[in-house]
């Protein structure tokens, strides 16, 4: 079994608000942003099973603590989850809609109110 099957595994949408729910000041704006972005064009119905496992693969990194920097790490704990969710959005960006960036600014100014200037 690779290593991206068990990321995929590892992703499940009560893991992903979890993690969302308790690390998302500590993990910061730039990786919770991406990280909605990806849940919300997993959703999309025109998103293929390569995007979608792309998707789940990525947020299933995001979700594991211990990775290659181990989540807790002042600092740097999230650099490799931002690293690997910014290759997912790009490689899934033509299924990253309006809907999708609504839903996903929609969410980002509920939780940290108006991006900085």
């Amino acid at each position: 079994m690779s290593e991206i099957q068990n990321y995929e595994e590892a992703y499940s949408e009560r893991g992903f608000r979890e993690k969302l729910k308790y690390y998302a000041i500590t993990a910061g704006r730039e990786v919770v942003e991406k990280s909605l972005l990806l849940y919300y064009a997993s959703q999309e119905e025109k998103a293929p099973a390569w995007a979608k496992a792309t998707i789940a693969g990525a947020l299933g990194y995001f979700i594991v603590p211990l990775d290659a920097i181990a989540d807790f790490t002042p600092a740097v704990g999230y650099a490799d989850d931002l690293g690997v969710l910014v290759l997912a959005v790009a490689a899934v960006a033509a299924y990253i809609n309006d809907n999708v960036r609504h839903r996903t600014d929609e969410k980002m100014q509920r939780w940290f109110g108006e991006p900085p200037a």
